[in-house]
């Protein structure tokens, strides 16, 4: 990207945030579900699941619920997109000499910067609930690099959704496969304690890598080589997302 379209990229992201700014309901609304979770399975159903991980279960649930949070906002990148495809605005920036990928970017980095905000918002719930970990400052980067690395993944998947969709309504309704998804993992309970077939692909579906990669690093242990198999995963699809959603955008406003 050229210096050019970086400072066209900023601009158009600023006018993003600024929306964001004016509704902050859009994130506390993001971070309603996976706190309403949180303590729905902590306080109510916890006592219940035997992990098996000599852990509380806060401090086990909380990777997955932050999976959820982040497939919960990008719903809202979609929509936007959609929005400004629909409004019109889209056609007025291609009428001026702007870089087409800073339209896209803007989105993308909106997207991140109110799916952290979330994610601050849930975890701060999650230690007044008990959350703890010994986790070093480098496991801390390495977690905030793994969930920047998913929520870029699942925003180019959002970009996708609202280039195609055709009402308001499937612009965001992309969303709910990727927040049911974690509840087939290990995100909730042990693989091991769900049917073989269930188990086969909780445990051969990405989230179940990723989640069980956090948990490791928060609880300052080994990951077993779950790393290597979440960051390409995560890689994979980020790749494959942007490259189909570029071009897609391409040929809409062609």
């Amino acid at each position: 990207m050229s210096l050019h379209a970086l400072g066209e990229t900023r601009i158009l992201t600023g006018r993003s945030l600024r929306h964001i700014l004016r509704s902050p309901d859009t994130i506390i609304t993001t971070a309603v579900t996976p706190i309403a979770l949180l303590l729905l399975f902590v306080f109510v159903l916890g006592g219940a699941i035997d992990t098996g991980a000599g852990v509380s279960y806060v401090d086990y649930l909380l990777p997955g619920i932050l999976l959820i949070t982040i497939a919960s906002g990008v719903a809202y990148t979609s929509y936007r997109l959609f929005l400004d495809l629909q409004g019109g605005i889209v056609e007025r920036f291609q009428s001026m000499p702007i870089a087409r990928s800073s339209v896209l970017w803007a989105h993308v980095l909106t997207s991140l910067a109110a799916n952290l905000a979330s994610i601050a918002l849930v975890t701060g719930v999650a230690l007044l609930m008990g959350f703890r970990t010994g986790a070093s400052i480098a496991a801390w980067l390495a977690v905030a690099g793994i969930l920047v690395l998913f929520t870029l993944a699942l925003t180019w998947v959002a970009v996708i959704a609202g280039l195609s969709a055709k009402t308001v309504d499937g612009a965001s309704a992309f969303s709910y496969p990727l927040i049911f998804l974690p509840f087939i993992s290990s995100a909730f309970v042990p693989t091991e304690s769900m049917p073989a077939p269930v188990a086969w692909f909780a445990e051969n579906q990405p989230v179940t890598s990723i989640v069980d990669t956090i948990r490791a690093l928060f609880a300052g242990q080994p990951d077993g080589g779950e790393i290597g198999v979440a960051l390409a995963w995560l890689v994979g699809i980020l790749i494959a997302a942007s490259s189909i959603a570029t071009l897609l955008y391409r040929r809409r406003v062609r």
